[in-house]
């Protein structure tokens, strides 16, 4: 698996990037895991309703082809997006997202916290507040979208939308709770248990 940290890069180009990445993959290319951060932007599921955004703002929204609501991205905020043929991998699309919940949940739990699911709703949560979100694409049986973490941001974005289409949803990021890892810390302690979940699976020819 290939994993690339391409840093802070804008929302839209590296969409469409997966997208093609997508398209033009075949069997025999290695499943690729991308690792960023976003300046300020707001993204609305292929469904979502553009009431969740509560007030207009300067962020710009982007309207995309995963699943779910409306969510944010920004600084301070890890995001993995995971491009992976799950039919090699054997995967169903609700085993890979159990998969990614474990994934933030065993990371999480390295720092002390206990972090859970909530039935009906993806991601992962401490005490009813939202940490993680999730929002997948599948096309011809490969992935891409992924997850966030919130690690060190300035959560007030999220209190201008209803987070994944819930009003009233708490969101909470890691340095409420005294974690002074800077995110690329954090990123590289996911990834170990993003690739303990998702081994290795070489291409077929």
């Amino acid at each position: 698996m290939i994993i690339r940290a391409l840093g802070r890069v804008p929302y839209e180009p590296t969409w469409r990037a997966m997208q093609e990445f997508t398209t033009l993959r075949d069997a025999s290319m290695e499943d690729e895991i991308w690792v960023v951060e976003h300046p300020p932007v707001y993204t609305l599921g292929q469904a979502g309703k553009p009431e969740h955004l509560l007030h207009q703002t300067e962020i710009p929204l982007v309207q995309i082809d995963r699943g779910g609501q409306i969510t944010y991205h920004g600084p301070g905020q890890v995001v993995v997006y995971l491009l992976l043929d799950l039919h090699r991998r054997h995967l169903k699309v609700r085993e890979m997202v159990n998969l990614m919940e474990q994934s933030l949940i065993d990371c999480i739990a390295d720092y002390g916290l206990k972090a859970e699911r909530q039935d009906g709703a993806p991601g992962v949560y401490i005490d009813g507040a939202k940490i993680a979100a999730l929002g997948l694409r599948v096309r011809n049986g490969r992935s891409y979208h992924g997850l966030s973490l919130n690690v060190d941001m300035d959560l007030t974005p999220f209190t201008w939308i209803n987070p994944c289409g819930y009003s009233g949803l708490r969101t909470i990021q890691l340095k409420d709770f005294g974690v002074t890892d800077a995110p690329e810390a954090v990123a590289q302690r996911l990834l170990g248990h993003l690739q303990r979940h998702f081994p290795e699976v070489p291409p077929t020819a």
